[in-house]
């Protein structure tokens, strides 16, 4: 079967078609279209101007999807027959952003009279994992840490979500970009502050890790970007290297020992990483170590770089499973704090 996916849940217009031949995934087309630039001056990502992009984006996008999937002779006409669904992000996220692809995936899912698919963006970043060559196992362990999001979530199959921990505040990716500003470096804050933290070294700025041994799986960064704050406020010469790469060691840390307790409580054959924050070379390698040497018989599957960030064949993936078990909405809606466990 081949199913199209739209997601449009902040700054990135994207669509992807995604073919499933024998139980593997194929990507044909996985087409992406940033933002950045237009809200770099801001600081940070506003609601209307995403929106009136993705109205703007989107019939360019789906042309530039369907010439990568089946070359320049294909068009919106001759697609009945070769897509068996639409899937669309409907939340969590920024909802005039949402409405804009919800609107334009129920228009063709009418079209081309094919079911729709609603999808959670955050079971987008752990399907992503499945466009692997070898899928994780059930059960599992999701680490999700998107721009908004922090969680660990069980999994014993799919499309089944039990949420072991959330942040209480500042999701990771908020911390970094929220901190990115203060050491005056670029949005989006994650990348910035990754290639900052590069020139610096372990001295003697010692940021708090909260919530670290707290006992649960519950997260809070708002408190670490505080200590950073302060600490920069009463050092205006602090080596801004140096607080890049202790604030972002802080994270890593804390994201590091909470995911080691839920392993060490569950058993599990897989963790799964998914998020933007997930290209973070530091927590890469430390998860990387912590597998190898704690946890030798889980595998570990970390969404490769292209499928970090924000993009449709994620949500193809996810799609793909929801249109396996018949979940289709007729009257679907941008819900901006969707749960994951709520769709």
């Amino acid at each position: 079967m081949k199913i199209l996916a739209i997601e449009t849940s902040c700054d990135e217009t994207a669509i992807a078609i995604l073919e499933i031949i024998g139980g593997k995934f194929e990507v044909r087309s996985n087409v992406v279209l940033s933002q950045i630039k237009i809200h770099k001056k801001f600081g940070g990502v506003v609601p209307n101007l995403a929106k009136r992009e993705h109205r703007k984006n989107l019939p360019i996008v789906l042309k530039l999807a369907l010439k990568e999937a089946w070359g320049t002779k294909s068009s919106l006409g001759d697609l009945v027959p070769k897509l068996d669904a639409v899937a669309v992000t409907s939340g969590p996220g920024l909802e005039p952003a949402l409405w804009e692809g919800i609107n334009f995936a129920k228009d063709l899912a009418k079209k081309w009279r094919v079911p729709l698919v609603s999808v959670n963006h955050l079971e987008g970043h752990i399907y992503a994992s499945w466009l692997e060559s070898e899928p994780p196992k059930f059960p599992l362990l999701a680490l999700i840490v998107s721009g908004g999001h922090t969680e660990l979530v069980l999994m014993k199959k799919h499309l089944n979500y039990k949420i072991l921990g959330e942040t209480r505040d500042d999701a990771a990716g908020e911390a970094f970009d929220k901190v990115a500003r203060m050491l005056s470096l670029g949005y989006p804050g994650g990348p910035e502050i990754a290639k900052l933290a590069e020139k610096g070294k372990p001295k003697s700025i010692n940021f708090p890790r909260p919530m670290i041994n707290s006992g649960d799986f519950d997260f809070s960064f708002s408190g670490l970007k505080t200590a950073v704050l302060y600490y920069l406020r009463d050092n205006p010469r602090a080596d801004k290297a140096e607080a890049a790469y202790e604030f972002q060691q802080a994270v890593v840390d804390v994201l590091a020992k909470k995911t080691a307790d839920a392993l060490r409580k569950y058993k599990v054959k897989s963790l799964v990483v998914g998020g933007g924050v997930a290209a973070n070379n530091a927590l890469r390698r430390v998860l990387n170590i912590l597998i190898k040497k704690s946890f030798p018989k889980i595998s570990l599957h970390i969404s490769p770089l292209w499928l970090c960030g924000d993009n449709a064949a994620m949500i193809a993936a996810a799609g793909y499973y929801r249109f396996k078990a018949k979940k289709f909405k007729k009257n679907i809606k941008a819900v901006g704090n969707l749960k994951l466990s709520k769709i």
